[in-house]
């Protein structure tokens, strides 16, 4: 395999969930603020999501220079978009287990979305020569200058997440499906709303939100009836999607339908739907993408009417066994996606 391929771990996933699915099991050991996107997993959910034969395979493809073995524990930095998120804690939690599992530490790092905090983060963490770079990039295209940095300094840098537009400078990128991710949610949608009226409520500073839509716009388009009447930015929180939404509220009559790029996201459209006088007993149906707690339990609870699992714990395992496999002079895959699975309330 060229170390230009994507590889696709296990594929999209099919829609039976488990009982206690990682999510919600997870949010049951620990309470979580809501702001973006799985932890400790079942025994069934492990053998379904892993990806550990592929790790421990080095992944097949083509890979970059090893690099030289640290004397001593190695200090890692992640650089998360926001820690004001489920998805995030999460992700910095399957990093740091799998980091301090080998004996070393990890450094957490909030950029809390400005990519101006998170370009000043990453270069204090390259001047403290940490052996390797996990990065959750608040703009995909705005962090090429501290991607250039890393690498002049010679430290390998792994996405996690979302990807960046110059993978040549990165050592890997792990992700979610987020395409089929996106197309999911639209054939839910589809499904109980063939003539659906849409709005989308975007990200688009991030590649992942990007897909996402795509995805959704690919699916969408296999229903003749339905009709994407606009696309607002978000932010990706539940604070910018409340006035949005509120605006698109304002301004179609027709609407009855939403796709959200995540949970936050969904949660503030539901707010603004549920607050607005007539809009409530309207039906405007809501799917996102995430698998949040939050969200499940908003599905649950009919306020949403589906939301697309991710495995941002598995994400972060994975992102470390590749620092690792480099390391080890192991050849590595460029990027690897990992699966994603739509949750109803049927499933849920």
């Amino acid at each position: 395999m060229s170390s230009g391929a994507t590889v696709t771990v296990g594929g999209t996933l099919d829609n039976r969930y488990e009982p206690e699915p990682p999510r919600i099991a997870a949010a049951g050991r620990r309470a979580r603020t809501t702001g973006m996107n799985t932890p400790t997993l079942s025994r069934r959910d492990a053998l379904r999501w892993s990806v550990g034969p592929i790790l421990a395979a080095g992944l097949g493809g083509c890979g970059g220079s090893s690099a030289p073995s640290a004397a001593g524990p190695r200090k890692f930095a992640v650089s998360l978009q926001t820690m004001n998120n489920p998805f995030f804690v999460e992700l910095n939690d399957g990093l740091k287990a799998a980091v301090e599992a080998k004996g070393d530490t990890l450094l957490t790092l909030d950029a809390r979305h400005d990519s101006a905090k998170q370009r000043n983060d990453l270069s204090d963490a390259i001047q403290q020569r940490v052996a390797a770079v996990f990065l959750n990039p608040v703009n995909w295209e705005g962090v090429r200058g501290s991607l250039a940095e890393a690498k002049r300094a010679g430290i390998p840098v792994i996405v996690v997440d979302t990807a960046v537009s110059d993978v040549d400078l990165v050592l890997a990128q792990v992700e979610s499906d987020n395409v089929a991710a996106g197309r999911l949610a639209a054939e839910a949608l589809g499904k109980v709303k063939p003539a659906a009226k849409v709005v989308i409520l975007h990200h688009s500073v991030a590649k992942a939100c990007i897909d996402r839509v795509a995805g959704f716009r690919e699916a969408a388009a296999k229903f003749p009836g339905l009709t994407i009447l606009d696309t607002q930015e978000a932010k990706g929180t539940t604070e910018g999607a409340r006035p949005a939404m509120l605006d698109l509220l304002g301004r179609f009559d027709a609407l009855d339908a939403v796709f959200a790029i995540n949970d936050p996201e969904a949660l503030g459209a539901a707010s603004a739907v549920e607050g607005t006088p007539g809009w409530a007993k309207r039906g405007v149906s809501i799917v996102t993408v995430d698998g949040s707690a939050e969200g499940v339990a908003a599905v649950m609870a009919g306020r949403l009417l589906a939301t697309v699992a991710q495995n941002p714990a598995l994400i972060g395992r994975t992102a470390v066994g590749l620092a690792y496999d480099h390391f080890a002079g192991k050849p590595i895959e460029k990027d690897v996606k990992l699966p994603v699975k739509l949750i109803t309330r049927d499933s849920a």
